[in-house]
């Protein structure tokens, strides 16, 4: 006994010191975690298109194709038309323009000519250029491999039957870049291009590729660096608002859980300190969808330890033994576990796929957090649980005890649950429509989505974020009437940048004339461009194919764990009401639609889709168990009675950290966490009362048939 008390105590100092560790070097890393332009800035890039009257077509497939290339740099990068014929890059996390405008190339036109000059194929019909190396028959080959559009594919499989032995010109700006010949003809739409003498050279060729298969011609116009959007105030309080939410998270699982609690709180320490490697070690880039994506995650995390706890409970109710008792919780939680998580990552792998800018930096986050949450509940709690009580932690009172459940009619009153649901989605249609003709738009859309107005200014001192926060900002909001004000400074200078709504011209010369009255700046050194919004269509329908595909790729998993459509259909329609319902707040409230609002929504899917799972997990155990000795409402009742404790206690651990990040957030932060707050609250609701209500109506008449008669029914038919 006391070997095995000595040994879980080692054990145990290990698990601390790795801890430690952990938290040490998630600490020290925390200065190279790549932050984004909101809160850390970046270098900006102004492209001029050559075409004195670009088409509004090719100004925006040009945008999308520099977004994408861009993203190599950062998920968080953002590409947005400025002017009628500019378009400006912002990369976050970069300090050297000149690296990046090297790296990227010179935006120009590019043509893939035959040995007679003619041309046989276009920049744009070029998919993808990227530079490598490969094993050849002569040790290492430097290489660059291309693939094809379909139109492009057809037209170089044409061009290399013609050419075999043959050299094909790449030429750009009318300049030879590269001269390859045709072994042989190249039908499948991909080839490779060696012959270079490094993987410079060939990086070299490939960017010249990238960046000629635009489909307009560019110029550089200008390149900064600029600083952060928020400033460091919103890093400060950021961190600051984690610290004091992990601590009343940490105190309320204690509380709460007593043993099984501290074990929890051991795993959660390790998660975060994990959780800032992992970030630094795969380059994500930190803003504040990736801030929401850490929340879910911790969110998860708690939630697998509430499940498991709940369960050991449970156990030890029915009379089991501690020691049994933590074997049966968790492997009874397992399915719950896996399946809400492996669900929710489905979502991110495919929102990383097939997203773009904000949607792939939530997504990458997300993942590696659900990734790390799975591990630390199932394998980190575990450990501490088991040392603790080979430590002599033996009695189940350190573990809590749970009895008599009392089983709460909620099918009861689903009826009065769909209407009210009814009212306020039909409340916020409504609202929409109201907004439509008051505002001409349903939402109200922040220059995020619908563009504004960029005024650079020359101040005649150097001004901290802080001060232009503090002085500029109300100046410049007095006379637009909105919030939401963007400003930047420009690294090495006085001039600052602000982003509004659009400005007609008489709000322009008042602005104009009201900086140089409160600031004494020189007003004919003031210019104004009108852009456009940086979320841009194409990243719009990049949101909504990748939250389609990914909604589709959950039923399907769901169909298939559970073996019953209904259950898919269930959860599919839940997370739909809450969408549904934090859109109807976006719309009577007129909160602004930024680039935060996608993360909000799809964090939002994310909770909905985990809570209702824990749920039909256990309506499907208790099917199994009870079979056909209950009815259909008997079971789901059951069923959320027996998962209501982990629903209120999840809910409110991840609400609290919201809501101390809203409490201690600046403005742009709060705008955030308040329509998050909103999601987890409708998360719990529909999980709670919509869900197991959903279900219930769509088997009702088929368990009812298969049902067995019980009672005097039984004794009438023998």
């Amino acid at each position: 006994m006391k070997s095995s008390k000595g040994k879980a105590t080692v054990r145990l100092a290990l698990l601390l010191v790795l801890i430690a560790i952990a938290g040490f070097f998630g600490y020290s890393y925390m200065d190279d975690i790549k932050l984004g332009l909101d809160l850390a800035g970046g270098v900006s890039i102004t492209y001029q298109a050559k075409e004195e009257n670009p088409s509004a077509e090719d100004m925006s497939d040009t945008i999308y194709k520099l977004q994408q290339r861009v993203e190599s740099y950062s998920t968080e990068a953002e590409v947005y038309q400025e002017g009628d014929n500019r378009i400006n890059i912002d990369i976050p996390g970069e300090s050297d323009a000149n690296e990046i405008l090297t790296e990227l190339g010179k935006p120009g036109s590019l043509a893939f000519m035959d040995s007679q000059g003619n041309t046989i194929l276009t920049g744009d019909q070029v998919a993808s250029a990227q530079g490598g190396m490969v094993d050849g028959n002569t040790g290492k080959e430097y290489v660059v491999s291309l693939t094809f559009t379909e139109e492009g594919t057809k037209a170089f499989a044409d061009a290399t039957t013609n050419n075999v032995g043959k050299p094909i010109y790449i030429v750009y700006d009318n300049e030879v870049v590269s001269a390859p010949v045709v072994r042989e003809a190249i039908t499948g739409g991909q080839c490779t291009i060696d012959g270079m003498s490094d993987f410079e050279e060939a990086e070299n060729l490939a960017a010249t590729i990238r960046i000629g298969s635009l489909s307009l011609e560019l110029e550089e116009l200008r390149s900064n660096v600029v600083g952060a959007k928020l400033g460091q105030q919103a890093i400060t309080t950021s961190l600051k608002a984690g610290a004091v939410g992990f601590a009343i998270v940490a105190v309320f699982m204690i509380a709460v859980y007593l043993i099984p609690g501290l074990a929890a709180v051991l795993a959660l320490s390790l998660y975060v300190g994990l959780i800032l490697i992992l970030l630094v070690s795969f380059e994500v880039t930190l803003t504040l969808p990736g801030v929401a994506g850490i929340i879910l995650s911790i969110g998860m995390a708690v939630d697998a330890n509430v499940i498991i706890f709940t369960r050991i409970k449970e156990e030890i109710g029915l009379g089991t033994s501690v020691k049994n008792a933590i074997k049966a919780g968790f492997a009874k939680a397992l399915s719950a576990i896996i399946d809400g998580n492996v669900t929710t990552l489905i979502a991110a792998a495919v929102l990383f796929w097939r997203g773009s800018g904000t949607v792939k930096g939530f997504a990458a986050t997300l993942a590696i957090g659900i990734v790390l949450s799975m591990f630390t509940a199932l394998f980190v709690t575990k450990f501490a649980l088991n040392c603790f009580y080979e430590m002599g932690f033996e009695d189940a009172k350190f573990y809590g005890c749970r009895k008599d459940m009392k089983t709460r009619p909620f099918l009861k009153f689903r009826k009065l649950y769909f209407a009210l649901s009814l009212v306020i989605i039909l409340a916020g249609v409504g609202s929409m429509v109201h907004n439509q003709s008051s505002m001409g738009v349903p939402l109200n859309y922040s220059m995020e989505f619908r563009g504004g107005t960029s005024t650079n200014v020359t101040f005649n001192e150097d001004m901290s974020l802080e001060d232009i926060s503090s002085q500029v900002v109300p100046v410049v909001e007095k006379i637009t009437g909105e919030a939401g004000t963007q400003t930047q400074k420009v690294a090495g200078s006085n001039e600052v940048i602000i982003k509004t709504r659009t400005l007609n011209m008489d709000e322009r010369e008042e602005l104009n004339q009201a900086l140089a009255d409160q600031f004494g700046v020189d007003k004919e050194k003031i210019t104004a461009d009108s852009i456009s919004g940086a979320v841009s269509q194409e990243m719009k329908r990049d949101a909504i194919v990748a939250v389609t595909i990914a909604t589709i790729c959950m039923l399907i998993y769901i169909w298939f764990r559970f073996s019953n459509i209904t259950f898919a259909a269930g959860a599919v329609l839940a997370l739909m009401h809450d969408v549904l319902v934090v859109l109807t707040c976006y719309a009577m409230l007129r909160w602004s639609v930024g680039s935060t609002f996608i993360a909000c929504m799809l964090t939002i899917v994310g909770y909905s889709i985990n809570a209702t799972i824990v749920i039909f997990d256990r309506i499907r155990e208790n099917m199994k168990l009870l079979g056909n000795k209950e009815s259909a409402e008997t079971i789901v009742n059951t069923s959320i009675s027996q998962t209501l404790t982990r629903s209120i206690n999840t809910t409110l651990t991840t609400f609290v950290m919201v809501l101390i990040l809203y409490i201690l957030g600046v403005s742009s932060i709060r705008e955030f966490a308040l329509p998050l707050m909103v999601g987890l609250i409708c998360g719990t609701y529909s999980s709670v009362c919509l869900s197991g209500s959903v279900w219930y109506v769509l088997n009702k008449k088929r368990m009812e048939k298969n049902a067995k008669p019980v009672g005097k029914k039984a004794k009438a038919e023998k």
